[in-house]
């Protein structure tokens, strides 16, 4: 059963209706007839949707995060654990796997699907030993010749006294420096949030995708409303003036492409998201895997020399 979002109320509302006009046997054209209508509404409010509201679905409990995507777009997982420093952090996940038959590094932060999964993935928020992990699968990456690919999902690093301790800020720096440095394609996607630093971290890529209802910042709504209005509460305000959409980043520059949605958002067709994500990195891939090591890297450093 779909969960609503607190926009969507007139569609929940049309829904409702038509659910319950299904069972009854003279109601058939009277459903048929308020599910266009839903259809339209539902069409319509997601072609209008402000930075906030996508905010929100980039949020979703049901959105299709780092476990439904990697079990549709690859095979032969063979996830890779630890860092051979201090742990394992589950807040990023990464391993061997085949995309297309094609030998790929795939590595990602990973949310959780439940209450459970949430608390044992830290929601996504990555300690020092995640990102040092990833670097360890860039660098396996690097040597063996195969394309990394990304998929970018955090409301940001985690920011605890423990992680500080241990060296957060020079972990997601030199996460960033071995994603500028490999010799072989990256490509990531924005597949959820991508919140500040522990997003750029895995995301300093060759392309940087971005699903459509995605949203991409360098702090939280919430985290800047705090400092610049002293209240959480104008988290809505401060989506607007952050330009965390995807269409915003892709007319300032920020990433190379948006991968659309079904109608209602990935949440709606997590099979039609799967295959319209297969399709851009194929795509994508294709063309970086002509590329040759100095090229690829010239590339990155032109992309993000170009910033600002």
């Amino acid at each position: 059963m779909i969960q609503y979002l607190p926009f969507e109320k007139p569609i929940e509302a049309l829904e409702a209706r038509v659910a319950e006009l299904a069972v009854l046997p003279e109601g058939g054209e009277e459903a048929a007839m308020l599910a266009e209508r839903a259809r339209r509404l539902l069409a319509d409010t997601y072609a209008r949707l402000t930075p906030w509201q996508r905010t929100l679905v980039a949020r979703h409990p049901q959105r299709p995060r780092f476990e439904k995507l990697v079990a549709g777009l690859f095979t032969d997982l063979l996830p890779i654990a630890g860092d051979r420093v201090f742990g394992e952090d589950e807040a990023i996940i990464g391993g061997f796997a085949r995309f297309d038959g094609q030998r790929v590094m795939v590595i990602g932060h990973v949310k959780g699907e439940d209450t459970p999964g949430r608390i044992r993935h830290n929601f996504g928020m990555a300690r020092p030993e995640g990102y040092r992990k990833a670097i360890r699968l860039m660098e396996l990456a690097d040597r063996f010749g195969l394309p990394v690919v990304t998929l970018v999902d955090t409301p940001g690093a985690f920011p605890g006294v423990d992680a500080e301790a241990r060296g957060q800020a020079e972990a997601i720096a030199r996460s960033t420096e071995a994603c500028l440095a490999l010799g072989v394609p990256l490509v990531a996607v924005i597949i959820g949030e991508g919140g500040s630093g522990g997003a750029v971290a895995l995301a300093a890529a060759n392309r940087v995708l971005m699903c459509e209802h995605a949203v991409y910042s360098v702090i939280s709504p919430e985290g800047c409303a705090s400092i610049l209005w002293r209240s959480a509460s104008e988290a809505e305000r401060a989506a607007e003036a952050m330009r965390v959409t995807a269409a915003d980043l892709l007319r300032l520059g920020v990433i190379h492409r948006i991968v659309y949605e079904p109608p209602g958002g990935a949440h709606r067709d997590p099979g039609e998201m799967v295959k319209r994500l297969a399709l851009a990195l194929r795509q994508e891939l294709d063309v970086l895997g002509a590329m040759p090591p100095d090229a690829l890297r010239r590339e990155r450093e032109a992309f993000y020399l170009a910033l600002g």
